[in-house]
């Protein structure tokens, strides 16, 4: 049994990737979560990763971290469809989900994932505005090149998709106004049975993370604390 190793669900955007590609994918795993920013966070991570961050899968005697480098392991060692089968799409596909690993840090930074709030539409900013601009051109390109087989980016459910979920809950949470494709794509990924597992899960969680949360007043606050 996959065992992944992973952070708060509420903030961590990094842990909610391999987790909802894996389920997506149907792979059955074991949970082990580990708080963040407590006094004892990275001493627990560091007894199941040497990088000391999360997500973290292991198999065995095998350990892999970095959210790409698990997606890769569960295709390679599971044979799971992660990538688009056609060669033109798995090559966009690939090149989106490293440049979601590598950029938006104007969206990152200014709405910080947070799935206990609802905030009120405002301008966030250019550097906001930029990376909500390239996302949507993503989105138009991927539906319109590869999308005929299905509601994601590709048709079917892949890594890329998998990448760009924390992204799409911040769109949500900051009350981002969106083009209709953009919107219907988030909207489809917001609806996955397994996001909502997730989102269940962080909603009921009791650990606050103070630098994920912002300064103004939320519109709906859907935090359960136990």
């Amino acid at each position: 049994m996959l065992t992944l190793v992973i952070a708060n669900k509420c903030y961590s955007s990094w842990s909610l990737r391999p987790w909802l590609l894996l389920k997506q994918l149907g792979v059955a795993f074991d949970e082990i979560t580990i708080p963040l920013d407590l006094p004892d966070t990275k001493e627990k991570v560091l007894k199941h990763s040497p990088a000391g961050k999360v997500p973290i899968l292991i198999d065995g005697d095998v350990t892999v971290w970095e959210s790409i480098a698990i997606m890769e392991y569960v295709g390679d060692a599971l044979g799971k469809p992660v990538w688009p089968q056609d060669s033109k799409a798995r090559a966009m596909a690939r090149s989106v989900a490293a440049e979601m690993h590598s950029s938006f840090q104007g969206l990152r930074n200014a709405c910080p994932m947070n799935l206990g709030k609802k905030y009120a539409r405002k301008d966030r900013g250019e550097a906001v505005a930029r990376d909500v601009a390239r996302f949507s051109e993503i989105v138009r390109q991927a539906r319109e090149g590869f999308g005929t087989n299905g509601p994601f980016l590709f048709g079917q459910f892949s890594a890329a998709d998998a990448m760009f979920a924390p992204l799409v809950t911040r769109l949500d949470t900051y009350s981002i106004e969106l083009d209709a494709t953009t919107q219907t794509y988030v909207d489809t990924i917001l609806s996955l049975p397994a996001f909502k597992e997730w989102r269940a899960a962080a909603l009921k969680e009791s650990w606050i993370v103070d630098a994920d949360e912002v300064d103004e007043e939320a519109i709906e606050n859907y935090r359960k604390a136990p």
